[in-house]
């Protein structure tokens, strides 16, 4: 089996997986009993936070533990959106390719009486931080611009955006599921006033992540219960998850340049190779991307079929994000960067993690391409495009 689905998520590294098992067996305790059993956890947990913040350039105290991702993206957004309402504004600024966690979430917030702003992108997928600085109203409580796009792997210009909303005095919240381990992360200096994280896209287990969030930024809790995470999230924590999920982004951050230098050379010939594909194109910027990132439109295609089809090789691979799977429609990302409805369900998403070879990625493109032309010569919709009875959408 090939794996290129890590944008999805990734195998737990033996490093996570050591972190965790101690957590299981030794470190059992609740962290907020006063016992030693109880504190020994409460020990575990606070180093964890540390180690945590260390690798985010953030505080101790600025880290809360969260289910996810999506978690505390809803957290973020909505402390700022309750917070704005407070103070007379209900104006917030994000984009049209969000992760569905955040224009969900948006959503709700519009039809409780916010005025909510989607950005469009550039083809490449892009916002420039003018965009930003033109949308920003005196009424506007947040500006929520993903770090990274979970789809086509652009990287978006947070460290500008951040800064601009610094000064205007916006908070700044950033989806940075993509980007945590993958890409530097520095809170301070990038001017990031909340920041979404999750373990299991950096080797880490699943149904733990992280928000970061700026002391002096108030923050609502969304789940009652107790005073865990100073008063912020009931629940006792997951303390060997936490564990885990410290040790993970530690190597991930550590073995950073070295992976982003191979991951890069994978990446390329990757897109290389299905750019002689014909009547194909690549999604996203071809510079600023995340390093694993490849994401490609095939004309005369279903990305259904194409994604059984390569199953059956061996290959594990996506059309989108996994979290809209099962959706009929095409992805939101795609029609936000202008590919017509009929193209954009014809994409591929690969995503390269630490254990791909330049073996796979060769393979791969051996069977994306045959694949591709075994589907097109069973199209009638294709033959009448070689007709001449149909437009083709890309050239060739």
């Amino acid at each position: 089996m090939i794996y290129m689905d890590n944008a999805a998520t990734t195998k737990m590294s033996q490093a996570a997986i050591a972190a965790m098992l101690p957590g299981m067996e030794k470190v059992w305790g609740n962290p907020s009993s006063l016992y030693a059993v109880g504190q020994q956890a409460a020990e575990a947990l606070w180093s964890a936070r540390e180690r945590i913040a260390a690798c985010l350039g953030a505080s101790p105290k600025e880290i809360y533990f969260t289910s996810g991702g999506s978690e505390a993206d809803n957290q973020a957004i909505i402390s700022a959106a309750w917070e704005g309402a407070r103070r007379g504004k209900k104006h917030i600024i994000s984009s049209a390719v969000e992760h569905h966690a955040v224009l969900h979430t948006l959503r709700k917030l519009a039809k409780a009486g916010f005025v909510v702003e989607l950005l469009p992108v550039s083809a490449e997928g892009l916002i420039a931080p003018e965009q930003v600085a033109a949308a920003v109203r005196p009424d506007t409580c947040l500006v929520s611009i993903m770090y990274a796009n979970n789809e086509i792997g652009t990287v978006m210009p947070v460290a500008e955006i951040g800064a601009l909303c610094r000064e205007k005095g916006v908070p700044f919240h950033t989806d940075a599921v993509q980007a945590a381990g993958h890409l530097p992360i520095d809170v301070a200096a990038q001017n990031i006033d909340f920041l979404a994280l999750s373990a299991h896209k950096f080797r880490g287990p699943k149904g733990i992540g992280v928000l970061f969030a700026r002391r002096g930024q108030p923050l609502a809790s969304l789940i009652e219960g107790g005073a865990q995470e100073r008063g912020k999230r009931a629940g006792t924590e997951n303390v060997p998850a936490i564990m885990s999920m410290a040790a993970a982004l530690e190597e991930a951050c550590g073995h950073m340049a070295e992976d982003t230098t191979r991951l890069l050379k994978l990446r390329d010939r990757l897109i290389a190779g299905l750019a002689q594909i014909p009547y194909s194109v690549l999604n996203g910027d071809a510079v600023k991307r995340l390093p694993g990132n490849v994401n490609f439109c095939f004309e005369g295609i279903e990305g259904e079929s194409l994604l059984l089809l390569l199953d059956d090789k061996g290959v594990c691979a996506s059309s989108g994000s996994a979290c809209t799977s099962g959706s009929l429609d095409p992805s939101h990302v795609l029609l936000a960067i202008g590919r017509p409805h009929e193209l954009a369900h014809g994409s591929l998403r690969l995503s390269l993690g630490r254990d791909n070879t330049e073996q796979e990625v060769d393979y791969v493109v051996r069977s994306v391409a045959e694949v591709v032309a075994y589907l097109r010569n069973m199209s009638p919709l294709w033959q009448e495009k070689l007709a001449g009875q149909r437009a083709f959408i890309l050239s060739k």
